[in-house]
């Protein structure tokens, strides 16, 4: 199932389950729609109701706003890790992004006054739908509530003069997410391979695979959980492939993974 988070004209924010075929580039069908939910679906289930909205009358917003905090894992693929000059760490490294780093599909990814060097890095996220806390790695099934797609977008040059993850990471619009979260989750589909590939302006500039995670999604969430509690809603970025690169003013970032579909942004000058 396909949960939404959308508006339509002079409407508030609302959830709703998306309709419709997704094709292998993660384009739905022409007659795709929208049906809409009453509340929450993540603390009060799924409740149809009658209203229908066709797909392209409305406008999707981020999924989910996370109650707390996004968990971001760093190097979780060697070859990123290599790229950068990095060592693969033997636990999850991971760090904080604000919720309010969180937008859309479609939304600006504002570069601020003073980043230089603005990188994208193609995700794979995990959407949390219960409060937890120390789950071992063979319940980790019992706390997701689904998956969706992330840019973790990073000012490299702050990162490089600070060392502060969070601080290069951190700002708003620095966490898009969507189109939407599948709630088919597959841990043994994820484990044998999905594909992540990210394009800029249309051309591919990273092509990867959760088959190569060097941490898989039951040790990110039992590592993460042995730390600190989640909430519902709370999101975890599960690394990004090799390929990471700058972003200018003006550029399309497209972020496609298999089975989920595609994160569409651009890039503007805050």
């Amino acid at each position: 199932m396909r949960i939404a988070r959308f508006t339509t004209k002079g409407g508030e924010p609302q959830f709703g389950v998306v309709m419709g075929d997704l094709d292998g580039y993660g384009q739905l069908s022409e007659d795709a729609t929208v049906v809409a939910l009453q509340g929450d679906p993540l603390f009060s289930g799924i409740n149809l109701t009658d209203q229908v909205h066709k797909f392209d009358d409305v406008k999707l917003l981020a999924p989910v706003i996370p109650r707390s905090k996004v968990v971001a894992v760093a190097r979780n693929y060697a070859k990123h890790a290599a790229e950068l000059g990095n060592e693969v760490p033997e636990e999850p490294l991971f760090f904080i992004k604000p919720n309010t780093a969180v937008c859309g599909p479609d939304d600006a990814i504002q570069r601020p006054a003073g980043v230089e060097d603005l990188h994208f890095e193609g995700e794979l996220a995990i959407v949390i739908g219960r409060i937890c806390r120390d789950v071992p790695e063979e319940k980790v099934k019992d706390v997701i509530y689904g998956m969706t797609v992330a840019n973790d977008v990073t000012a490299r040059d702050v990162q490089r003069r600070t060392k502060h993850f969070s601080q290069a990471k951190g700002y708003d619009t620095f966490c898009p997410l969507g189109p939407w979260i599948e709630t088919d989750v597959e841990l043994e589909q994820l484990a044998a391979g999905v594909r992540i590939q990210t394009f800029l302006n249309g051309d591919v500039v990273q092509d990867g695979s959760t088959k190569d995670l060097v941490h898989d999604i039951p040790k990110l969430i039992a590592h993460t959980t042995s730390v600190m509690t989640l909430l519902p809603g709370d999101v975890i970025l599960t690394g990004t492939p090799e390929g990471v690169g700058p972003m200018e003013p003006g550029d399309e970032i497209e972020i496609f993974v298999e089975g989920l579909g595609a994160l569409t942004n651009k890039v503007a000058q805050r």
